[in-house]
């Protein structure tokens, strides 16, 4: 299955195995479990510290674990990982195999104190996931090395695509879906730090009192996206005192599917630039509080003061200049119905999401490049994609109109305006909505609704703080500045033209040296400073 480059890789990372190990088969009659036990005999081919047997002890077929001889640790994958879960299938066989992680020691601590509430202690995960998630990757992937830490969590990975009835049976519609013990964990993408935390009840409040202690910073940025790591480096390189308060380090790169534009750099995608750029940041000595959301901005009380930054978790920071890099997030359609059934038919990644509604009929909102290009990606996976664009023609690109159009299976709609989604309670079975021209409503019975509709800037805890346009964007100048003094802005959150990632970037440098200068010109920053 693999071809030669891959195998030749995949060989070079298993001489770091330091522990034995089994892949334990649980296989049928069928191809794909054929598939699979190709996959794991090479995969033991390839290591002479790894060993292949058959055992059929597990419900789910194919599936496979990946055993310490000797121990009971290990992991389960219930399907083949290949696709984006390819990166999750080597780590578990290095970190089963003694490989160490690169988790921070405190959040490895924490894990190894976790303990179940039932008789047994013991936490038993399941993870529903689609090889073209790049949202799933992330949860799997920890909750693999947390079973890895702790012999009191359990965990199996199973492909949605591949065991549908029983993704239908628990009526799972999005992707990653965890289960705990049976019942619904949560639903999204999440980091180990998230997972951990929502585990760990006491960990908020850990980290709030250890926010509370900190010193003032010389630059704080609010925001962990492309803007907010440039302004993080390009404020560390300066020398003067840098924090970094983010609500999830890599903000809606995370969510990105496939990057082409980013100049120098032929393709990515999002996950992996993400993790490059926090690489980037920590390689300087910047003060990173992940997983923390900014509720308050407070200016500063004197000229060349310290503004205050109020956080969820009830603790604050200060700073002599702040960088706000907040970004973006999808636009909700605000219709009854929407909130109700997201993850159960409402969905906002048609990549993560897409597999799950395999045969079924859908609907897609929006008719610009995101909407377009998410019909003609679900056309090859669904029955039928219905488009509902509110304007009287589509936005996208010429290139993706005429592609859309020669599909068979969709139905463009134009001057639609989405009024409901319908359900049986359970799940998404229809929408309505408006013919703008002619005012009648229609129904359209559907299992899906993928919403593509732009981006809403994260500053609703600024108003009545800085200026805000219309559309809740920052106003800020040629330099980054906001109408606060001392206050700089970048990226997607702001008036800025054109969000796009190379230009968060350089908005966010721009931000950070323009708040180093301001420094300098009303007050002198910290000794290291003045010497750079």
């Amino acid at each position: 299955m693999l071809d030669a480059n891959l195998s030749t890789q995949l060989k070079g990372y298993l001489e770091k195995l330091t522990q034995p190990i089994e892949l334990a088969a649980s296989l049928d009659d069928g191809a794909k479990s054929a598939e699979l036990e190709s996959l794991l005999q090479e995969i033991a081919s390839l290591s002479g510290k790894i060993a292949y047997v058959r055992k059929d002890d597990d419900a789910r077929k194919p599936s496979f674990a990946i055993n310490r001889v000797g121990s009971d640790i290990g992991v389960r994958f219930a399907g083949i990982p290949m696709g984006h879960e390819f990166t999750s299938l080597v780590l578990a066989l290095l970190q089963v195999g003694g490989h160490p992680s690169k988790a921070s020691q405190d959040v490895i601590e924490q894990v190894r104190t976790l303990r179940g509430t039932g008789s047994d202690g013991v936490l038993r995960f399941e993870t529903y996931f689609s090889l073209s998630c790049q949202n799933c990757p992330d949860v799997v992937q920890a909750l693999n090395l947390m079973s890895v830490l702790n012999p009191s969590i359990q965990h199996v990975a199973i492909d949605g695509g591949l065991f549908q009835q029983e993704v239908e049976a628990r009526q799972v519609m999005a992707v990653p879906t965890v289960f705990l013990n049976g019942e619904l964990f949560e639903s999204g993408r999440m980091s180990l730090e998230q997972i951990v935390a929502k585990l760990d009840t006491g960990a908020a409040d850990r980290e709030a009192d250890k926010i509370r202690h900190k010193d003032s910073f010389d630059v704080l940025v609010v925001g962990g996206g492309p803007a907010g790591a440039a302004a993080a480096v390009y404020a560390a390189r300066k020398g003067i005192r840098t924090g970094v308060a983010a609500e999830r380090f890599g903000g809606q790169v995370l969510d990105t599917m496939s990057i082409e534009n980013f100049i120098s750099v032929p393709h990515t995608e999002g996950p992996k630039m993400a993790a490059a750029l926090e690489q980037h940041v920590r390689e300087y000595d910047v003060d990173i509080m992940n997983l923390q959301r900014a509720q308050k901005l407070i200016p500063a009380r004197e000229p060349g003061g310290l503004i205050e930054v109020q956080l969820a978790n009830g603790a604050s920071l200060k700073s002599r200049t702040v960088v706000v890099s907040t970004g973006a997030r999808w636009r909700q359609m605000n219709v009854p119905g929407e909130e109700q059934y997201r993850n159960k038919g409402v969905a906002y990644c048609p990549h993560c999401d897409g597999p799950l509604f395999k045969g079924k009929r859908v609907a897609v909102i929006g008719g610009g490049n995101s909407g377009v290009e998410a019909a003609i990606d679900l056309a090859g996976i669904v029955n039928h994609v219905t488009l509902i664009e509110f304007d009287s023609q589509l936005r996208a690109d010429d290139v993706l109109q005429r592609k859309l159009r020669s599909l068979d299976n969709v139905t463009v709609i134009t001057s639609g305006q989405t009024t409901e989604v319908l359900g049986d309670g359970h799940k998404v079975n229809g929408l309505v909505y408006r013919d703008r021209l002619g005012g009648d409503s229609h129904r359209i019975e559907l299992e899906g609704v993928f919403v593509q509709i732009g981006l809403l800037p994260n500053t609703e805890w600024l108003k009545g703080t800085l200026a805000l346009s219309p559309r809740g964007e920052i106003e800020i100048d040629a330099y980054g500045r906001t109408s606060l003094p001392g206050v700089f802005a970048a990226g997607d959150a702001t008036t800025v033209p054109y969000k796009q990632i190379v230009i968060a970037m350089g908005e966010g440098s721009k931000a950070a040296l323009s708040a180093f200068d301001h420094l300098i010109r009303t007050s002198a920053p910290v000794e290291a400073a003045v010497a750079a």
